[in-house]
């Protein structure tokens, strides 16, 4: 009689629908992979990707799309993302986020000169690259970029932050015009220590590997590039290769003085010297409707030109909160 009930009970359910056979659904990852970010966010448009086993660099018109294109003062989903906390981002808040994760590099910011460890020919390769914001070649994804004159390795360097999965990423083209994507993190945090001239130092490392789909495009050794700031002054950068599944090996280490005087270095207010765009020191005054402000790179100075308005409101904005 027992077997008699469950039986019924089970043909009752079984046509409810109640008796289907559940189906799992995979978790969703909370902390994608770098490489299937990465793979999807160019990080500067000046440098064009190319999917060959040889990537050739080739000179193309830049073209450049001013800010207010692409900042919403709204919040509606069409100009929103995450930042990888599952928190949605507007446009404008993105941007906020970004160049507030990268305003601790600004140390890295000006004029340096850089000695190869390694010989090229009889001779250890020495460059001289610049460190700027770069706030028009992609409006929506700020950016730290380098351009050197015979650096082996970052003739050509893009560094920004990827809010949706909270890693750095760095686009680089090396002095043969093979294009390389990197992702990763402090190993060293941002900290300041106290150096022999009683000055506040801001020093860090930062490590950054090839991502694997961009080491197959260029050929199969993938890379590994950190930079370990020494101190105000003074960066290495560490270029460690490997093939396959082997460990990295340091390859080279390139040596980088400042050329000039050092910024300095505060999180209080410069005062009215204050980078009207980056909060960073100004070094370079503009002026718009009669106004005078400060800037603190070239690559500031470029995007306050273009667009001065927009700028202005964020800076009066910021003020106010």
């Amino acid at each position: 009689m027992k077997f008699t009930s469950c039986l019924c009970l089970m043909l009752v359910l079984s046509v409810a629908g109640c008796g289907e056979p559940s189906v799992e659904v995979p978790p969703v990852s909370k902390n994608p992979s770098p490489e299937a970010v990465s793979s999807g966010q160019p990080a500067v448009a000046a440098v064009q990707s190319d999917s060959s086993a040889n990537p050739v660099a080739t000179e193309q018109p830049m073209e450049f799309e001013p800010l207010t294109a692409v900042v919403s003062t709204g919040s509606g989903a069409a100009n929103s993302t995450s930042d990888g906390l599952g928190k949605q981002l507007s446009a404008e808040q993105r941007i906020s986020v970004i160049m507030a994760k990268l305003k601790p590099l600004q140390v890295m910011l000006g004029s340096w000169r850089g000695t190869t460890r390694r010989e090229y020919d009889g001779f250890k390769a020495v460059d001289g690259h610049e460190w700027i914001w770069d706030l028009r070649s992609r409006p929506g994804q700020p950016s730290l970029a380098s351009a050197s004159d015979k650096s082996p390795y970052l003739k050509q360097a893009s560094l920004t932050w990827i809010p949706e999965a909270s890693v750095f990423e760095l686009t680089a083209t090396d002095l043969n015009g093979a294009q390389r994507m990197f992702t990763g993190d402090y190993t060293d945090p941002v900290h300041e220590i106290v150096g022999s001239d009683d000055k506040l130092h801001r020093v860090f490392r930062l490590e950054l590997t090839q991502t694997e789909q961009s080491a197959e495009q260029a050929g199969g050794e993938r890379w590994q590039v950190s930079f370990a700031q020494q101190e105000n002054n003074r960066y290495l950068l560490e270029v460690d290769k490997r093939r396959g599944t082997a460990s990295f090996r340091r390859f080279d280490t390139v040596s980088t003085q400042r050329e000039g005087t050092s910024f300095a270095l505060s999180d209080s207010s410069y005062g009215e010297k204050e980078c009207i765009i980056s909060q960073g020191l100004g070094t370079i005054s503009v002026s718009w409707n009669g106004r005078s402000f400060w800037v603190c790179c070239s690559g500031c100075k470029a995007a306050f030109e273009e667009d001065p308005e927009t700028w202005i409101a964020r800076a009066e904005k910021r003020k106010s909160e």
